[in-house]
Parts: structure tokens; C-alpha cells; sequence
């Protein structure tokens, strides 16, 4: 999720912007749905109750930064 937050922050051309907003190519076994980056930081944003954008929520570097912390502190045991 942090690097999740330095991606939104940079232009669309650059490659790693396109690397976690795109969606993969191929299938996935047994018919599982393709699961993209950005899906991932959706489920774990809803995890922490955050509504929203989270790619204009990461603009705020402060606020990011606490969703990302209550995030992390879900999945130490």
C-alpha cells in the first residue's frame, strides 16, 4: 500500500502506473476472477472502513499514511 500511494501520486504514462491499474492477460485456474493490484488495496481499504477514491485519498500523504498503518495493524496477529 505504500508504494500504492507513490504510484497514484505519478502520471499516467509512467510504467508503474499502467503495472497496477492494469489488468492482467490470461486466465486464471479453475476459473478464478483475475485479481488486480488495485484490488487488493480496495478490500484492504474497506477493511479499515475508508470510503472514497483511494487514489485521491493518497494524494493526502498524512491521511494515506494512517489508513495504511490501521491496514498493517489488521495483520499482525
Amino acid at each position: 500500500m505504500r508504494w500504492a500511494e507513490h504510484v497514484a501520486r505519478m502520471g499516467d504514462r509512467r510504467r508503474a502506473h499502467k503495472l497496477l491499474l492494469g489488468k492482467p492477460e490470461g486466465k486464471c485456474p479453475c476459473g478464478r476472477p483475475t485479481i488486480r493490484w488495485k484490488d487488493n488495496i480496495i478490500r484492504d481499504l474497506k477493511e479499515v472502513d475508508c470510503v472514497g477514491d483511494w487514489k485521491t485519498l493518497a494524494q493526502d500523504r498524512m491521511t494515506w499514511r494512517v489508513y495504511v498503518l490501521a491496514a498493517m495493524n489488521l495483520r499482525v496477529p
